[in-house]
C-alpha cells in the first residue's frame, strides 16, 4: 500500500531535485525491507506537491522535472515498486499514524499536537508541536527525523495545530465538555438508631455530568468528616454519573444534619436538610394515607355531583 511509503514521498515532493538520489536510496531501503515486493502495470503512485493525497490508487508524479529522460524513467520504475501490506496475509506489513490533540484550558493556549508513525505496531517517528521537532526511535526514524527537521515539513505539521487541532478541540469543548447536567439528589435514612447502634443516612446524587462533584455533610453547620464514607463517581454508561455518601451518627435532640452538593451545573452549593421528626417508613405511610384520603374526597365529590344531576332531571307525578 502507498501508506507505507508516505513519509519518504512527503520528503520527496517537498525538496528540490538535488535530493533525488537520497530519496531513491530511502525509498529503495524501505521497499526492499519487505518480504514481498511487486511491480504492477496498472498501479502507479500519485504524489502531488500539496501532500493531500499520498495514497491514491493511480496517479503520476507531478513535481517539476528538470532532469533528463533517463532520470524520469528511473524514477517511474522506482515508484512502481509497492510494499504489499494486505491485512489478510500473516506475513504482511502495516503502517499507520496517530494524531493526538490535547489541552487543559478552554482558551487552547497550551494546546499540543503529537503525531506518531508506527510500522508493525512499533513507533519509529514522532512530531511534537511544542518542541517543533521530529524525533526518531529507530535507525530509519532517526535518519528521517534528521532530514525532516531541516526541511519545510516542520512548518507543515505546525500548521496542523491551527488547521485541525484547535477547531476540533473547540467543538469538543462547546458540544461536550462544557455541557453540564444538574444532579438529582435524594436524602434518606438507611438504618435506624436502635440498641446502641448508630443510625445511618445516605445522600445520593444521580444523573449528573460532568463527573467531578463534591458531596459532603454538615452537622450544626460544621463539616463532618469522621463518620463519612462515600463511593467514587460511578458511570451509568450513558455519559451520566452517580455517587452515594453515607453518614453514621447518633441522634441528638435539636441537631441539624444537612447534605451539601457542589457541581458545575449548579450556581452554588445546594443544601438538603434531614428531617428526623418521623422515620422514613412512617412518612411513607402518612403520604400513602393522605393520597388515599384525597382520592376518596375526589370520588365522593364526583358521585355527589352525578347524583344531583340525575335528581334534577326527574319529574314528580302526584298520586
Amino acid at each position: 500500500m502507498c501508506r507505507s511509503l508516505t513519509p519518504v514521498l512527503e520528503r520527496l515532493c517537498s525538496v528540490e531535485w538535488g535530493w533525488l538520489e537520497d530519496c531513491w536510496e530511502s525509498l529503495w531501503e524501505l521497499s526492499s525491507s519487505s518480504k514481498e515486493t511487486t511491480v504492477t502495470e496498472n498501479q502507479t503512485l500519485t504524489v502531488n506537491s500539496s501532500l493531500q493525497d499520498l495514497c491514491g490508487r493511480s496517479c503520476t508524479l507531478q513535481c517539476r522535472s528538470r532532469q533528463k529522460m533517463n532520470l524520469s524513467l528511473q524514477l517511474l520504475l522506482l515508484l512502481t515498486l509497492t510494499v504489499r501490506t494486505g491485512l489478510t496475509d500473516i506475513d504482511s506489513y502495516y503502517e499507520y499514524y496517530t494524531l493526538e490533540c490535547s489541552t487543559s484550558s478552554t482558551d487552547l493556549t497550551n494546546a499540543e499536537l503529537i503525531v506518531t508513525w508506527h510500522f508493525n505496531k512499533v513507533a519509529y517517528l514522532r512530531f511534537n508541536s511544542t518542541s517543533g521537532k521530529f524525533v526518531g526511535f529507530t535507525e530509519y526514524g532517526l535518519n528521517y527525523a534528521y532530514n525532516s527537521n531541516n526541511s519545510s515539513l516542520v512548518q507543515l505539521y505546525k500548521g496542523e495545530m491551527e488547521r485541525y487541532c484547535k477547531p476540533s478541540l473547540s467543538i469538543d469543548f462547546s458540544k461536550i465538555l462544557e455541557k453540564a447536567v444538574e444532579p438529582k439528589v435524594e436524602l434518606m435514612s438507611e438504618k435506624q438508631f436502635s440498641g446502641g447502634h448508630a443510625a445511618m443516612l445516605v445522600c445520593s446524587a444521580y444523573n449528573f455530568y460532568p463527573r467531578d462533584i463534591d458531596v459532603y455533610w454538615l452537622r450544626d453547620g460544621k463539616r463532618e468528616t469522621t463518620y463519612v464514607t462515600a463511593t467514587d463517581e460511578l458511570a451509568d454508561g450513558d455519559w451520566y454519573y452517580q455517587i452515594h455518601s453515607h453518614l453514621e451518627y447518633t441522634p441528638k435532640s435539636g441537631e441539624k444534619i444537612s447534605c451539601v452538593v457542589e457541581h458545575a451545573s449548579l450556581s452554588g452549593p445546594m443544601t438538603y436538610d434531614w428531617d428526623p421528626s418521623l422515620p422514613e417508613s412512617e412518612r411513607n405511610k402518612i403520604a400513602i394515607g393522605a393520597s388515599g384520603l384525597v382520592l376518596g374526597i375526589i370520588l365522593s365529590a364526583a358521585g355527589f355531583i352525578y347524583y344531583k344531576k340525575i335528581s334534577s332531571g326527574r319529574i314528580l307525578v302526584p298520586s
